[in-house]
């Protein structure tokens, strides 16, 4: 086992190398960037894999993804499941969640890069896409976690899905302060949101089975910030020893001897956020085990069974360690985007006219 203790300031660049350029290999000449070559692409682990080049310093390849992004937006704001070489391979769905990221890749890479024309040039897609997801707010605060093929809600919510769209319903605040737009409606929904998360567990798995043995949703609350700081470490430690393999990872589900990589990564993260500094560090340094010749990384391991399981290293998994590396060294400007909440504050029509 080969583990990777980081620290404050103590970024390892050259150790990431690797895994960059394996994100900017699978990435195709149109933007996109699938699982792995020959994989498809979704929204969401898209951008978490540009996330991972913003990271790195490769804006012109993660601006690339955003603009992709952009060209095949459909009209009313959202994205298909899934598309295979630029052309659809699911359109069985349009998960919001997925459709809410680029809220949160696009604010990361602006706190990073500086770059303020290509936050104003992805603003109209932001817009339409957090105006999508809103739209798909019920009344007691969850958001149906997808429409279908004709545009029809199906009524139900997920926890993790609506976890990540909290985060990006902050991330897209930001953005529409940032850029002097009004947008109170999208705070109103976010208040909503984190009220139904924490008070309202029967407007989740209506409609099938539970899905409390995932870790996601056991960890996504403190991660995206839906639980506050002072009752996260107390959240995360009620469920540790059912998903937290010592010197392996974070189980997926926790009735399966399957420890996986992205899981583990988001939780270290987590960790940071709920101030429990020292076993995100050390959670982390279980993962590099899994890393490969070329700088990916494996799905996870079977420990039951002993095996690489499955024959797979997606591109968001390579994302998903250099997000967290980054939360836990400080590399860049973006570093405490998953682990702190921030509201930028409304400026008054009197500072705007004084600035």
């Amino acid at each position: 086992m080969s583990g990777l203790y980081l620290s404050k300031g103590l970024f390892p660049e050259a150790f990431f190398a690797p895994t960059v350029d394996y994100i900017r290999g699978v990435q195709q000449a149109s933007g996109a960037i699938p699982w792995f070559d020959g994989g498809y692409c979704d929204p969401w682990d898209h951008v978490e894999a540009a996330m991972g080049l913003s990271i790195s310093g490769d804006f012109a390849n993660a601006e690339r993804a955003y603009q992709w992004l952009a060209k095949r937006q459909l009209d009313d704001g959202s994205w298909w499941a899934a598309y295979k070489d630029d052309v659809v391979e699911n359109d069985e769905r349009r998960e919001t969640n997925f459709v809410a990221y680029v809220a949160t890749g696009v604010w990361h890479h602006f706190l990073i890069s500086q770059n303020r024309q290509f936050l104003e040039e992805m603003w109209p897609v932001v817009d339409a896409a957090i105006a999508f997801v809103v739209a798909e707010q019920q009344e007691e605060g969850d958001i149906n976690w997808a429409v279908d093929t004709e545009g029809n809600s199906k009524n139900d919510a997920l926890i993790t899905g609506c976890s990540s769209i909290y985060k990006s319903l902050e991330c897209a605040h930001n953005i529409a302060v940032s850029l002097n737009h009004e947008r109170p409606k999208w705070l109103q929904a976010r208040e909503k949101l984190g009220n139904a998360l924490r008070n309202k567990p029967h407007r989740f798995d209506r409609t099938w089975e539970s899905k409390a043995r995932y870790s996601m949703d056991w960890f996504y609350p403190v991660l995206t910030g839906v639980i506050p700081k002072q009752q996260a470490s107390a959240h995360l430690q009620a469920r540790w020893h059912e998903f937290v393999e010592k010197d392996m990872g974070c189980r997926c589900v926790s009735d399966e001897p399957w420890v996986t990589v992205a899981e583990s990564c988001e939780l270290t993260m987590a960790l940071l956020a709920a101030g429990d500094h020292a076993r995100a560090v050390e959670l982390y340094s279980w993962l590099h085990q899994w890393q490969l010749s070329d700088g990916s990384y494996w799905t996870g391991y079977q420990f039951a069974q002993d095996l690489l399981w499955p024959d797979e290293k997606p591109t968001w998994t390579a994302g998903a360690i250099l997000l967290a590396a980054d939360a836990l060294t400080g590399h860049t400007a973006a570093a405490n985007l998953f682990t702190k909440v921030e509201l930028l504050e409304v400026r008054s029509e009197e500072s705007l006219g004084s600035a």
